[in-house]
């Protein structure tokens, strides 16, 4: 652990502030680094030369640093300054002694399955893409729909006809597909889950796949109906009529530092208040 990449939040005052913090911290252990500022737009960076990156924002700072490093096996130590904390497990108090855990090789790292999604224009591969959260096939504007024949494992499902569809990791589950009426599905599971968005059949429902499971959709010709592919909520790519977009699981897992299930469930409980019942779930 010689090289790092600090992922700096430059919407978040208190991520540069932390930047330098970790940066001194890092500098007194012998660690090199590098910053990169994420204003929640893709960028071009270098991730094989780093042997681990710190990213301090919340989660969507997680999935940015997260689709660059998977493929490279790089961990991820992700400190959390956002709202909710699903992926980004470290407090902002205790970033010091899990870092130092860290650096050790004794803090807890943990898999994330991550998506990856081709697309085919003509019969030919044009575009790949991964993703930790979701792959989102939707409507360029707003108040549209799109129609999409969609099949798993070359078995037709059928015509869909809605705003869009989401494929969501376990991980991604309590995101963009939760919002949509989704399962909230535990992120130490291999699953894809497929929902579609504001359908028009209300036989149009979510589905769990196996991990193992090839989703395919291709877009229905339709006048004036620009569709759009979105990567995590932060990078949109134009479709065009008959393109046909498969996604499956990546060959490359997600590593996650200072991340466990048990964060998981608690950030569900205390983020979103699932609580099972009325009154919190008590039986009083």
């Amino acid at each position: 652990m010689k090289n790092c990449l600090i992922v700096v939040n430059t919407d978040k005052a208190q991520s540069e502030m932390l930047g330098i913090e970790t940066a001194n911290f890092l500098k007194t252990r012998g660690v090199g680094y590098t910053f990169l500022d994420f204003n929640g737009n893709a960028q071009d960076c270098d991730w094989k030369s780093f042997d681990f990156v710190i990213t301090l924002g919340g989660d969507g700072t997680v999935l940015f640093a997260a689709r660059g490093a998977a493929e490279y096996s790089i961990p991820v130590f992700p400190v959390n300054l956002g709202e909710f904390g699903f992926i980004a497990g470290v407090q902002p108090d205790e970033w010091q002694k899990s870092l130092e855990l860290f650096l050790q090789g004794k803090l807890n790292t943990v898999r994330r399955t991550m998506l990856c999604a081709e697309i085919l224009r003509d019969q030919k591969s044009i575009a790949k893409y991964v993703a930790l959260n979701d792959i989102v096939v939707s409507a360029k504007s707003a108040a549209q729909t799109i129609a999409m024949d969609i099949s798993v494992n070359e078995t037709p499902l059928g015509r869909v006809k809605a705003d869009g569809a989401i494929v969501s990791s376990p991980t991604g589950s309590t995101a963009y597909s939760a919002s949509a009426g989704g399962p909230i599905v535990g992120p130490d599971l291999d699953a894809l889950v497929l929902t579609p968005l504001n359908p028009f059949s209300l036989g149009a429902r979510p589905i769990v796949f196996s991990s193992r499971a090839l989703l395919k959709a291709r877009l229905i010709p339709s006048r004036n109906r620009d569709a759009i592919l979105t990567v995590d909520g932060q990078k949109p790519i134009d479709l065009k009529d008959n393109d046909i977009i498969q996604i499956k699981k990546s060959e490359h897992d997600a590593i996650l530092a200072g991340t466990s299930v048990e964060k998981f469930y608690n950030a569900l409980h205390n983020k979103l208040n699932w609580s099972g019942g009325p009154n919190g779930g008590s039986n009083a």
